[in-house]
C-alpha cells in the first residue's frame, strides 16, 4: 500500500443532498463502538476492514462492499499490518427509500441483509460517485449513486424489521434512552438511573445492551458526537460544540469524535463547507494518533496484494448512460467498464 499516514477526508456535496461521503487510508485506527444515522456503504479497495457487526467479527477485503444500516452498533479496525484504503457513501434514509420504491419492488422500510458482500462493480460505483462529486459533475454523482443503491438493494436487499417496544426489559431501555436524551449535558449515573426507573443497575445494563446494541455510557458518547456533528454542520465552533453536547472541553471532544467519524471536528468542519468549489484540496490527518493500536489484530490475516496507487491527473469527463424508469429486473449499469 503506497503511503503510510493514516489521512481522511469526510465532505458533502450540494448536489447529493442527504449523502454523506469519505475517502481513507487508516493503519492504527481503531473505531469505537458506534451509530450512523445513515446507512453505510464503504467500498474497500486496498488492505482489510475489520469490524464488528451482530456480535461477530466481519472481514471485508479488496472488492467487497461493508453495508451497515442506520442505528445499527457497529466498531472498526485494520485487519492487515498495512491498514486498509476504502471510500464511503451515506445515504440517508430517506434517499435510500425513494430509490427503492422506484427501482425496487421492496416494501416497507429497505435496508441491507448482509454487512459485507463481495461485489467488485458497486465497489467501482462508490468510487465513482465520489470522484464525479470531487470534480462537480452532478449528473454522474447522481447517476452512479442511484444505480449501486439499486444494485446493492437487489442483490442484498430486505425490510428492515419494525422496532416495537414489546417486553418490559424493552420499556426500561427505552425509558431510560429518553432520560439520557434528555440529560445529554448532566447525565444521571447508572445506580440513579436505575433507581429512577425502579430496577436495579444492572437490570438497566442488561436491558440496554439488549435493546441498543451497547451500554449506556457508550450510548451517551455515540449521541453526544451525533449531536455535535450536527451543531458543526450549523456552523458552531468545535469548542462550543464540545460544552453544547456534555463534553469536558474541546480535546475530549477531538478524542472522542477521531474515534467515531473518523476524523477531529475542526477537520470535519472545514471540508464540508463549500468544497465542491475546492477539488483538489489534499486529504487531512485523521487523528489516527488519538487511537489505541491492536497488534493482536494482525497475526494470521493474509496479506492481500497491493496495487501502487497512479499518479492522479485530471479524467476526462465521465460518459453516462441514462437508467430507463421504471428499470428492469436485471441490474442496472453504466457505460463506463469497472
Amino acid at each position: 500500500m503506497a503511503g503510510s499516514a493514516e489521512q481522511a477526508r469526510h465532505w458533502t456535496y450540494a448536489e447529493l443532498p442527504g449523502v454523506d461521503l469519505l475517502r481513507a487510508h487508516y493503519v492504527r485506527k481503531t473505531f469505537a463502538r458506534h451509530t450512523h444515522e445513515h446507512f453505510v456503504m464503504a467500498a474497500i479497495r486496498e488492505g482489510v476492514d475489520v469490524f464488528q457487526h451482530t456480535g461477530a467479527d466481519r472481514h471485508a477485503g479488496p472488492g467487497s462492499i461493508a453495508l451497515i444500516n442506520p442505528d445499527t452498533p457497529h466498531t472498526g479496525r485494520a485487519g492487515d499490518p498495512e491498514g486498509w484504503r476504502y471510500g464511503a457513501v451515506y445515504p440517508a434514509p430517506d434517499v435510500v427509500a425513494a430509490i427503492a420504491r422506484e427501482t425496487t419492488t421492496l416494501r416497507g422500510t429497505p435496508g441491507f441483509v448482509l454487512p459485507v458482500l463481495d461485489d467488485p462493480y458497486a465497489v467501482a460505483l462508490v468510487h465513482r460517485v465520489l470522484r464525479a462529486a470531487e470534480e462537480g459533475n452532478a449528473l454522474a454523482a447522481d447517476t452512479f449513486l442511484r444505480v449501486a443503491v439499486t444494485r446493492l438493494l437487489r442483490s442484498n436487499g430486505g425490510n428492515l424489521p419494525q422496532r416495537g417496544v414489546r417486553s418490559a426489559g424493552a420499556r426500561v431501555a427505552a425509558r431510560a434512552r429518553a432520560v439520557l436524551e434528555e440529560r445529554l449535558v448532566d447525565p444521571p449515573s447508572l445506580e440513579r438511573l436505575a433507581a429512577g426507573l425502579g430496577v436495579s443497575s444492572f437490570a438497566l445494563l442488561r436491558a440496554f445492551r439488549d435493546a441498543y446494541g451497547m451500554p449506556p455510557h457508550a450510548w451517551l458518547t455515540d449521541a453526544r458526537v451525533r449531536r455535535a456533528r450536527h451543531l458543526l454542520d450549523a456552523g458552531t465552533s468545535p469548542a462550543e460544540a464540545a460544552v453544547a453536547v456534555g463534553f469536558t472541553d474541546q480535546p475530549h471532544l477531538n478524542r472522542h469524535f477521531a474515534r467515531i467519524v473518523g476524523v477531529p471536528p475542526g477537520a470535519y468542519q472545514r471540508e464540508r463547507k463549500n468544497v465542491q468549489d475546492r477539488p483538489d484540496l489534499p486529504l487531512v490527518a485523521s487523528g489516527g494518533w488519538q487511537s489505541e493500536h491492536h497488534p493482536q489484530t494482525y497475526p494470521g490475516t493474509p496479506k492481500q496484494p497491493l496495487r501502487p496507487r497512479a499518479p492522479r491527473s485530471t479524467p476526462a469527463p465521465v460518459p453516462v448512460r441514462p437508467v430507463p424508469t421504471p428499470l428492469s429486473s436485471a441490474t442496472p449499469s453504466v457505460s463506463e467498464s469497472p
